[in-house]
Order: C-alpha cells, then sequence, then structure tokens
C-alpha cells in the first residue's frame, strides 16, 4: 500500500483489503460496512505516521478496533445526539456514525492533530452525521446535551462519569468501553456514582463476531 500521499490528502489511500471475517463483519456493521472498510484502510495508511495507533496494533486493527467499537451499538438510543468523548482516531464515533446514520453524533476531541485527522475522515466517508469539536469534555458544560455519551481508553470511569455527566440527558447513558477490570472500575466509582445520583449500572460483555472475544461495555444511567 502506498503512504507516499501528503499528511492530511486521506482522500488518495490506494486500497487494500484489510478486513478480517468479512462475512460476519458485514452482518454486524450492516449498512456501515463500506465506510468502515474505507476508514480502516484510511488508518491502515495514515494512522502510525500521524500517531494515531501504534504499529503493533496495524496486523489487528480491523478485529480490534473496528469491529470492537460496534460492542457500543446495541446500547445506543433509538433517536437524538451522541456524543464520543476523547474520540482520538475515530474509535468508536467513526464506526458507530457509519453504523448509525440516523443518529447525530458528536465527536469530542482536544488535541489538534487528531481533530484534523477526524475531519479529513469525516469528509472522505462523506459522513453527514457527524460534528466534530476541538474542546475537552468539561468545555462543553452547559452548552451540550447528548441521549448517549461513548467513550473508549479515555480515563478510569469515576473521572470519566465527573467529566461527561452534565452533557447526559435525563434519561440518557454514559457507555464506556472497558477491559477486564471493568467490574472493579465500576466498584471503584461507587461514591462518585453516588454523588451524581446515577441510577442502573451495568457491565455487558458483548462477543460481537461469537468467537469468545469478550469486549465490556459499561452502561450508567441517568434517571429521566
Amino acid at each position: 500500500m502506498s503512504t507516499s500521499s501528503a499528511e492530511g490528502d486521506v482522500g488518495s489511500v490506494v486500497p487494500q483489503s484489510v478486513v478480517t471475517d468479512p462475512e460476519r463483519s458485514r452482518d454486524v456493521l450492516g449498512t456501515g460496512f463500506d465506510q468502515c472498510v474505507r476508514f480502516a484502510e484510511l488508518l491502515v495508511t495514515h494512522g502510525e505516521e500521524r500517531g494515531l495507533i501504534g504499529p503493533r496494533e496495524l496486523p489487528r486493527l480491523w478485529s480490534r478496533h473496528i469491529v470492537n467499537s460496534v460492542a457500543v451499538a446495541p446500547y445506543l438510543p433509538p433517536s437524538g445526539a451522541v456524543a464520543d468523548i476523547g474520540s482520538g482516531a475515530g474509535l468508536p464515533g467513526i464506526v458507530l456514525a457509519a453504523m448509525r446514520p440516523d443518529l447525530a453524533f458528536h465527536l469530542v476531541e482536544p488535541m489538534e492533530r487528531r481533530v484534523t485527522w477526524l475531519r479529513e475522515v469525516v469528509d472522505s466517508l462523506e459522513l453527514e452525521n457527524v460534528e466534530v469539536y476541538q474542546r475537552q469534555a468539561q468545555e462543553l458544560h452547559g452548552s451540550q446535551e447528548y441521549t448517549a455519551v461513548t467513550a473508549r481508553a479515555v480515563a478510569a470511569l469515576d473521572k470519566l462519569a465527573r467529566w461527561t455527566w452534565p452533557l447526559i440527558a435525563p434519561g440518557g447513558a454514559l457507555l464506556a468501553m472497558k477491559g477486564q477490570r471493568a467490574a472493579a472500575e465500576v466498584d471503584a466509582a461507587a461514591a462518585v456514582l453516588r454523588k451524581l445520583k446515577a441510577g442502573q449500572v451495568t457491565v455487558h460483555e458483548v462477543d460481537v463476531l461469537g468467537d469468545g472475544d469478550v469486549t465490556r461495555v459499561v452502561e450508567v444511567r441517568r434517571p429521566s
């Protein structure tokens, strides 16, 4: 795959298949499949050079990052707006936006070079339901409200809850992608969640492709 394109010219990527298990991947990604393939190709070509993804992650980019993002999809609201906090390379926000064109997505990322990348990807994939904000979550308090807030590898749950709770509308939810210590993070965040008057907290274990690879999504509901 050519990597001679100038930084910022994400539209000139030479396509290359990065998909593993295409049949099941198409099933879980639905109508977002083609855009997610394109997104993966952009990451394979530009992700390492632009400091978005490490070289060790490239061989498993599709399964560990693209398909992994699908774990959040079952818990998204039927309508409304979603904020992806600390969106970074666009995970899970870009994947979810491709899957759910009926929802509005705001990708919230403070680092300028990542914001530049996200805007280029949004333009390249023609994602009309996405806006990119160069902000920290706390800077949106009082000005934005969302039916759901997503986050992947951003911060411990107690800190993440404090940052995002003012952004979540009544009846909405924080959907945080976590590792094997998800339950322990929930326990550690108990005092903070009580102070915030959070509602039900559920740790969902999701096997996206049915291959035994489990992803954990912590869902924290805000009472109506």
